[in-house]
């Protein structure tokens, strides 16, 4: 019997420790929320965004341009383990100035047009996500660019200066 009941509690520590470590869930995009970097409110600037979830916050980091989300992901210097990272889904999206507020993905699962010629909410050129391979591909034939997986991202889409007088489009 005390087997038995040694067993059963090993069996619930381990459930429980499962459950521990899985990624929160996204978290919806409310007009209160601010962009990391730049302190702005993120709701209030058209494009894709993204959150990163980080072990032990209690809310994420939200980003006004994935570019930006990117570039954090890229960067060395980090305030804790990352435990989830979503991206607003623009096959999703009702429309370009309204990405939505709930249609999030795992970035990691993500397809992202890299390159294209559209600004960001921040004026900057964006990689655009994607659910839909497919969606993706119509994008960036659209637009310029190509698809990539989230760690495909090339350094220098998202990192490093921006010129902001190069002529990008906002897309319909």
């Amino acid at each position: 019997m005390k087997r038995l009941i040694l067993a059963a509690a090993l069996v619930l520590a381990a459930c429980q420790e499962e459950e521990a470590k899985a990624p929160p869930a996204p978290v919806e995009l409310t007009a209160t929320a601010l962009s990391y970097f730049c302190q702005m409110n993120v709701a209030e600037h058209g494009g894709p965004k993204g959150q990163i979830h980080l072990d032990g916050f209690p809310a994420p980091l939200f980003f006004a341009q994935v570019r930006d989300l990117a570039a954090y992901m890229k960067s060395p210097e980090r305030d804790a383990e990352i435990t989830a990272v979503y991206v607003s889904d623009m096959g999703a999206a009702p429309s370009w100035a309204q990405p939505g507020t709930r249609n999030w993905i795992d970035a990691r699962e993500a397809h992202f047009v890299v390159g294209s010629n559209v600004a960001g909410g921040m004026g900057a050129p964006e990689v655009v996500p994607f659910a839909s391979a497919e969606e993706a591909a119509r994008f960036a034939e659209r637009y310029g660019g190509s698809v990539a997986g989230f760690e495909a991202i090339p350094d220098d889409a998202v990192l490093g200066p921006v010129d902001l007088d190069q002529q990008l489009e906002t897309p319909s």
